[in-house]
């Protein structure tokens, strides 16, 4: 995993919790790379997996609410650092259908060691979009936390609805099902 999401990951911890909580976590986890991220260099994901469990033992709040707050935060700051991606995209349905055939494609370009999951997408009519995430980490409440920081960026009235798939030894897959809802 890119030390970008690591990197990104603290700062979120900083900014919600206090340095002072992100120091600790950093400490207590006994990571191998000792905490210190470069944001192009590559990691292994049980890491993350750690700061996150460390995370919750300091401030009880669920795991999955974690995650997918930092998903939330990682898409905002997505938009920051690579506003190009958004450049006349209109909307979150469109945005999240360009993310395997074009943005992993330019991520690839930027980290060719990257290890992205797959996310397949079926418009289900105007008003419906189905994506089914794939990984070989398991990370479907980031994946969710992304989606729903998407939906606050193009400020959509959506609903996402998630189910857990069945997938081959070591692979994570799970199902979103977005709704547009009618604006009242």
């Amino acid at each position: 995993m890119k030390g970008i999401v690591f990197r990104e990951f603290l700062e979120m911890v900083e900014e919600s919790f206090g340095m002072d909580v992100a120091d600790q976590i950093i400490e207590e986890s006994e990571l191998p790379s000792g905490g210190a991220y470069t944001s192009v260099a590559t990691y292994d994901h049980h890491e993350i997996l750690t700061l996150v469990g460390k995370l919750h033992e300091q401030t009880q709040v669920p795991v999955p609410d974690l995650v997918r707050a930092f998903g939330r935060h990682l898409f905002h700051r997505f938009v920051t650092l690579y506003p190009a991606f958004f450049v006349g995209v209109p909307s979150t349905f469109a945005f999240l259908q360009r993310i395997d055939g074009i943005i992993h494609v330019e991520v690839r370009k930027l980290y060719p060691d990257a290890e992205l999951p797959v996310f397949d997408c079926e418009p289900l009519g105007s008003d419906r979009l189905a994506m089914t995430y794939r990984s070989q980490r398991p990370f479907t409440a980031l994946a969710e936390g992304l989606i729903q920081g998407c939906i606050e960026y193009f400020k959509e009235p959506i609903t996402i609805e998630r189910e857990s798939l069945d997938g081959a030894p070591g692979e994570t897959r799970a199902r979103f099902l977005l709704t547009k809802r009618s604006a009242e």
